[in-house]
C-alpha cells in the first residue's frame, strides 16, 4: 500500500462535525488531499530547516555588507537555530492548546514576515532581530506540521514511510539549503536567502487554509518559565563560548555569561519539576534509550552544521569559488541524503534493525568526518567529494532510526514532548555545536597567526590560518560523531530498539494529536 492510498482510508475514518456540533473546531474538520497535505507540509519544513543553513553561503557577502565580525559572524546562523530549538515545545504546546492548523498558520505568517524584514535588514542588529523571529516562527509551525503528518497516517508501516520523507526534508533540506543559499546570492544578492521565503511562505499560507485539518484544542497552561529560562540558557552558553573565541576564557563577559547560562538551566530543571504542565517532562530521560537517541542526535547534528560553516568558508576562501559554485558543491550531499534515508525507511531498518542500522550509519558519518580533517591549502575539491559522499550517506542511515527510538515507548500525554525533543536536540545541537567549533576554531587561528613563517604573502597567510584553524575544528567535530558512535553502540539496549514507532489503533481525536508535536 502506497502513502497516498493509505492516508486516503485514514482520512475518510476522520470524524466529521455534524450539523449544529458546537465544539468550536474540537473535532478534525476535512482535509484536503492527503497527498496535497502531504507535500504542503514537507514544503513548509523543508523552508524552516533550510534557513538554518541557507546563510552559510551568503554569510561572506553579509559580513562585508552589515559589518559583521568573524566571530560575531556565527550569530546569523545561531539566532534563528537557538530560538528555534528553545521555542519548539512551547509551540507543541500551543497547538494542544489553540488547535494545530491554527498555530501553525501562524507560525508560518509570522516566519514569512521576519523573513522579509530580514532581507531588507541594513545593520547585524536589525538581522539578527529579524533571524531570532523567524526562529519563532519555525518554531510554532514545525512541531504542529509533523503532528498533522502523523494524523494522516495512523498505521505503522505508513508512518514509518511518511517519517522517512519528514526525516529526509529535515535533514536534506540543510544541505539544499547551501545550494539554494549558493543559487540566490550569486544570481541576486545574499538578501534573496531571505526574500525567497515570502511567495513561498504565502503558497503556504494559501493552501493550508483550505486543505489542513484542525486539530482538537486540549486543556493545559502554557510553561512559559520553562520556555524562556532554557531557551535564554543556552544562548548564553552559546554567547559564553563565542565570546571566548574573540576575548579569551578569562574576560569578564565570558564568565558572566557561562554563569548566567549554568544558572538559567538550574532554573530550567527546578521549573520543569514544579511545573504543572511541563513543555519538557523529565521523565522522559529516564528511558535509556530515548534519552540515549537524543542525546545522540544532538552531537551528530554538533558535527554536521560545523561542517557546514567550515567547509562552505574553505570553498569560498580558501579555494576562490563563486556562491553558486560553492552551493552546488553540496549537491553530492544532498543527493546521497536523501536517497539514503529513503533507503533506510523503506528497506534496510526491517533488513538490518534499527540498532544495527544506527552503528552502520553514525560509523559512516565518523568516516566522513574524520576524512576532512586532511584537507591542506592546497586540496581541491575531488578531496571533498569522498568525504561528503560518506558522510552524507551515514546520517541518511542513522537519522531515520534515531527518530523512532526516541518515540517508541512513550506515554500518551508525553508523545508531544517526546516528539518535540527530536527537534529541540537538532536545533540546540547546531547552535552549541558550531559555538565549540566556532571557539576552537579562533584560538587555533591566533596560534597559527603567532607561528606564521616569515616571507609569506598576506593571501598566503590567511590560507595557512584558516586551514590550520579549521583543522582543529574537524578534529572537534569528529570526537563529536565519535561520542554519538559510542552512545549507539554501547547505551542503547538493542532489544528494546525497533524499527517502526508505536502506531495508533485508532484515529481517536484525544489520542491522534498528542502523537507528534
Amino acid at each position: 500500500m502506497t502513502i497516498q492510498s493509505a492516508s486516503r482510508e485514514s482520512a475518510h475514518r476522520v470524524p466529521i462535525p455534524r450539523r449544529g456540533d458546537r465544539s468550536g473546531g474540537r473535532r478534525f474538520t476535512p482535509a484536503g488531499s492527503p497527498g496535497l497535505v502531504l507535500a504542503l507540509i514537507l514544503t513548509s519544513q523543508l523552508m524552516v530547516v533550510l534557513d538554518a543553513t541557507i546563510v552559510n553561503v551568503a554569510l561572506h557577502d553579509i559580513k562585508g555588507a552589515l559589518g559583521f565580525s568573524s566571530e560575531s559572524l556565527s550569530w546569523v546562523v545561531n539566532a534563528y537555530t537557538l530560538t528555534f530549538g528553545g521555542l519548539l515545545l512551547l509551540g507543541a504546546r500551543a497547538g494542544d492548546i489553540l488547535g494545530r492548523r491554527r498555530v501553525f498558520l501562524g507560525g508560518i505568517a509570522l516566519f514569512t514576515l521576519a523573513s522579509l524584514a530580514g532581507g531588507f535588514a541594513a545593520n547585524p542588529a536589525e538581522l539578527l532581530i529579524a533571524r531570532a523571529v523567524q526562529g519563532i516562527g519555525g518554531a510554532l509551525a514545525s512541531p504542529s506540521a509533523l503532528a498533522l503528518l502523523m494524523t494522516m497516517f495512523p498505521g505503522a508501516r505508513e508512518r514509518t514511510r511518511a517519517i522517512g520523507l519528514y526525516t529526509a526534508v529535515s535533514i536534506g533540506g540543510a544541505a539544499v539549503g547551501l545550494i539554494a543559499g549558493g543559487m540566490l546570492s550569486e544570481w541576486a544578492s545574499w538578501r534573496w536567502v531571505l526574500f525567497v521565503n515570502v511567495p513561498i511562505g504565502l503558497a503556504v499560507l494559501a493552501l493550508a487554509r483550505v486543505t489542513l485539518p484542525e486539530t482538537e484544542r486540549q486543556p493545559g497552561r502554557f510553561d512559559l518559565a520553562g520556555a524562556l529560562t532554557s531557551t535564554l540558557g543556552m544562548g548564553a552558553l552559546v554567547y559564553g563560548f563565542v565570546n571566548a573565541a574573540s576575548d579569551g576564557w578569562g574576560d569578564l563577559r565570558t564568565i558572566a555569561s557561562f554563569t548566567v547560562g549554568v544558572l538559567l538551566l538550574a532554573a530550567f530543571v527546578f521549573t520543569e519539576l514544579r511545573a504543572e504542565s511541563p513543555i519538557t517532562p523529565l521523565r522522559l530521560f529516564a528511558d535509556r534509550n530515548r534519552s540515549t537517541s537524543y542525546v545522540a542526535r544532538l552531537l551528530l547534528v554538533a558535527g554536521m552544521m560545523g561542517m557546514f560553516f567550515f567547509l562552505t568558508q574553505f570553498l569560498r576562501g580558501v579555494l576562490g569559488y563563486s556562491d553558486l559554485a560553492t552551493g552546488f558543491a553540496f549537491l553530492p550531499l544532498t543527493l546521497v541524503v536523501f536517497t539514503s534515508s529513503q533507503l533506510s525507511a523503506r528497506v534496510l531498518v526491517d533488513r538490518l534493525g534499527a540498532h544495527r542500522l544506527m552503528i552502520i550509519g553514525v560509523t559512516l558519518s565518523t568516516s566522513g568526518m574524520l576524512w576532512l580533517t586532511q584537507l591542506g591549502e592546497h586540496s581541491g575539491y575531488a578531496s571533498l567529494v569522498g568525504p561528503l559522499l560518506v558522510f552524507g550517506t551515514g546520517n541518511g542511515l542513522a537519522f531515520v532510526p534515531l527518530t523512532t527510538a526516541a518515540l517508541e515507548g512513550v506515554a500518551p500525554e508525553d508523545a508531544g514532548a517526546a516528539s518535540g525533543l527530536v527537534n529541540v536536540m537538532q536545533q540546540v545541537g547546531g547552535a552549541l555545536g558550531l559555538a565549540v567549533l566556532v571557539t576552537v576554531f579562533g584560538s587555533a587561528s591566533k596560534s597559527a597567526t603567532a607561528d606564521l613563517p616569515r616571507g609569506i604573502s598576506p593571501a598566503e597567510a590567511a590560507r595557512h590560518v584558516f586551514v590550520t584553524a579549521a583543522d582543529k575544528a574537524f578534529w572537534t567535530a569528529t570526537a563529536f560523531l565519535l561520542g554519538t558512535l559510542l552512545l549507539v553502540s554501547f547505551a542503547m539496549r538493542r532489544d528494546r530498539v525497533r524499527g517502526e514507532p508505536e502506531a495508533v489503533a485508532e484515529p481517536d481525536v484525544a489520542a491522534v494529536p498528542a502523537l507528534a508535536d
